[in-house]
């Protein structure tokens, strides 16, 4: 048996660029963050590349900061430099269900309020 699939949560690294194809197809690229357990420890970094209906959602909700979680499985892109001639790879993670958590905005306005509460019952 063989097993191809990989989750994580994270933070967008950037908007989603996305390309519309004549056939009807679109796909969506990004990167994502992902913090580690340590604290002092830097995020890792994944590529992702979503496809169809997914793609549009991404376009049209993930923004740089959104919290996401995503489902799918890891694949290297090959291909060859145009300028050296040598091969290139690429780890990207094709996800295939893609959940919206929140966005860097919700989520630092809802910290902000719940810090600037006065201690006052509110009814």
């Amino acid at each position: 048996m063989e097993i191809n699939t990989i989750n994580l949560v994270g933070r967008a690294g950037r908007e989603p660029d996305v390309r519309y194809f004549e056939s009807g197809s679109t796909v969506a690229n990004f990167t994502l963050a992902v913090n580690r357990l340590s604290k002092g420890d830097e995020p890792d970094w994944f590529n992702l590349e979503i496809w169809g209906k997914q793609a549009q959602i991404a376009a049209d909700y993930v923004k740089k900061g959104s919290l996401i979680g995503i489902t799918g499985s890891f694949k290297i892109d090959s291909w060859k430099d145009k300028n050296s001639g040598e091969d290139r790879f690429k780890p990207v993670v094709r996800v295939d269900r893609l959940n919206l958590l929140s966005s860097r905005k919700e989520t630092d306005n809802s910290n902000f309020t719940n810090n600037n509460n006065s201690g006052d019952i509110p009814f």
